[in-house]
């Protein structure tokens, strides 16, 4: 494998990665798959990546980087907007023009985490990710009393990370998300916005 520049054939993979999850789904998919989709001969792939496992792992190396740049504390508005507006960035896709198909073959890949290391450490990336933001949010939000004095950050970000992942499962199995984003917002009113209490 080579490296590559960002305007080099890197981004042009990433691309037909993605074209070929959706059109093949993770199971199914091959490297020639992904070579037809870049327009280029499976031995051209092979100079870049010398597996599908080590291509996969560059392309959820590539979804994260541009997680971070579309999950991110606006650091604008008051906690509570912008923890709505990370909640919010957090449920969508990982694309915007992400379809069923790249979401289905995405859990697939989520599938393989219990039994490969490589994988599961990047997949966590994402939840330390978002949970190191909502709990910079829901501190900022204590300490200014805008949430409950009595709230716990670590524990919100936890189960706010849990209700995200959730939705996302449902999206993929059920079809739609079932009201999950007025589930979460719920509980942000039940949780973080209502009075103090002193027992627990």
């Amino acid at each position: 494998m080579t490296g590559d520049s960002p305007s080099g054939p890197t981004d042009d993979i990433m691309c037909a990665t993605y074209r070929a999850l959706c059109r093949h789904g993770y199971a199914d998919l091959t490297m020639q798959d992904i070579a037809d989709e870049w327009a280029k001969s499976k031995a051209a792939l092979h100079y870049h990546y010398d597996t599908k496992r080590g291509l996969l792992l560059a392309f959820l190396d590539h979804l994260f980087e541009s997680y971070t740049e579309r999950v991110a504390d606006p650091a604008e508005g008051t906690p509570r907007e912008r923890l709505d507006g990370l909640v919010a960035a957090a449920l969508d896709p990982p694309r915007a023009d992400a379809t069923r198909e790249l979401r289905t073959a995405l859990f697939e890949v989520k599938a393989q985490a219990p039994h490969d290391d490589a994988f599961r450490e990047r997949l966590e990336r994402f939840d330390r990710y978002l949970q190191a933001e909502i709990r910079g949010v829901v501190g900022a939000g204590v300490e200014s009393g805008a949430f409950r004095a009595d709230v716990d950050p670590d524990e919100i970000a936890t189960l706010l990370v849990t209700l995200v992942n959730g939705a996302h499962s449902r999206r993929v199995v059920l079809g739609d998300d079932a009201g999950m984003p007025e589930t979460i917002r719920s509980f942000v009113d039940d949780h973080l916005a209502g009075e103090a209490t002193t027992d627990r």
